[in-house]
């Protein structure tokens, strides 16, 4: 069974193993041929030695949490051979913490989660994996070249359920949207926005590749300049960069009683000259929100693969800019300039 391992910490470890040992039952009793993984920001930190944490005892790490995969054998009964499923990333922590016992593991408080092919458990970029019912999240067949994207849009079903819960602590009637960033998060962000019927505006650098015309599809508005020269304020703002001055610019952006959902990860050491008491200021005389979001629970999964369902499945595949086979994995885990999403297909 071929897998795709790195020694954790390890930079420039990554290594297609050929031989690779069948997946335990312990894993699960759900028996997965996988489809399809697709990559990220993630796996490219983990490569470069960033992190990553292997099973215990286990000397290498599998790679892969944008899984895809088909149901071999189910002995529960809870899915049927032929099944199309994604699995879900994080499992909760052993103790368990308050959240983690009612399945709020994207909210656990003591950080003894562990999670698919990043941290504790093996990922799902092999030829077959294992998983526990529970954790498997069926998906419709239409999804069949594109359901690896499930993950990347639980994370954002997870950040548009609690930017309207948050929103519900008053009358709210949000109109406009802004979304910083078009990689793959800002824009499925920006798709569930749309999908809300809301008006969608989408900021980021590039001026010229596919991210214009997959903006412009939504029928959302695309801005490449800075934030603070927009000329309106957003109700919702979802940055999904990053970069720190594009972080504290979204926050000033926002309108009166505007959320503002931080998804991207800023890699910190970097200092910003910054007037942090008007920031104060306009956050508590208009009632703002700020809240960072990560990760996603089992009800955030089930409504990213409704969001996914019903999305335009050209568009869909418009985010994949290269799909390679499991032998090209090291051009795959290689970052292009025009890539937005590479997924390595193990049916080839």
């Amino acid at each position: 069974m071929r897998a795709i391992t790195v020694r954790p910490e390890v930079p420039e470890s990554l290594e297609l193993i050929e031989d690779f040992p069948e997946p335990s039952p312990n894993e699960g009793a759900v028996l997965v041929e996988a489809v399809a993984v697709g990559i990220c920001g993630t796996d490219h930190e983990i490569i470069s030695g960033s992190y990553g944490e292997a099973e215990p005892g286990a000397e290498r790490l599998v790679l892969g949490h944008e899984s895809l995969g088909r149901v071999l054998e189910d002995p529960t009964g809870t899915l049927r051979p032929g099944d199309l499923v994604a699995g879900i990333v994080r499992h909760p922590d052993p103790v368990p913490c308050p959240n983690c016992a009612v399945d709020e593991w994207d909210m656990c408080l003591n950080g003894r989660y562990t999670e698919h092919g990043i941290k504790g458990l093996p990922g799902f970029a092999r030829d077959r994996w294992r998983i526990q019912p529970k954790f498997a999240v069926g998906l419709h067949p239409s999804l069949e070249s594109v359901g690896m994207l499930l993950e990347p849009t639980s994370v954002v079903a997870k950040a548009w359920d609690h930017i309207e819960r948050i929103g519900a602590r008053a009358e709210w009637k949000p109109q406009t949207v802004l979304v910083t960033g078009a990689g793959p998060i800002g824009l499925l962000a920006a798709l569930l926005a749309s999908q809300r019927g809301l008006t969608v505006h989408v900021l980021d650098r590039a001026t010229e590749g596919p991210k214009p015309t997959l903006v412009a599809a939504l029928g959302a508005t695309y801005h490449t300049g800075p934030v603070h020269e927009l000329d309106f304020a957003p109700d919702v703002v979802l940055e999904c960069t990053g970069a720190p001055t594009v972080v504290l610019d979204a926050m000033c952006q926002a309108g009166p009683n505007g959320i503002v959902c931080l998804t991207g990860v800023s890699s910190g050491g970097r200092t910003i000259d910054f007037d942090a008491g008007a920031l104060n200021r306009q956050l508590v005389l208009e009632n703002n929100v700020v809240f960072g979001s990560v990760n996603a629970n089992r009800r955030h999964w089930q409504l990213a693969a409704e969001a996914l369902a019903t999305a335009n499945p050209d568009w869909l595949q418009s985010i994949i800019t290269r799909r390679l086979p499991v032998e090209s994995y090291a051009d795959a885990y290689t970052p292009g300039s025009d890539d937005i999403k590479v997924v390595l297909d193990f049916t080839r």
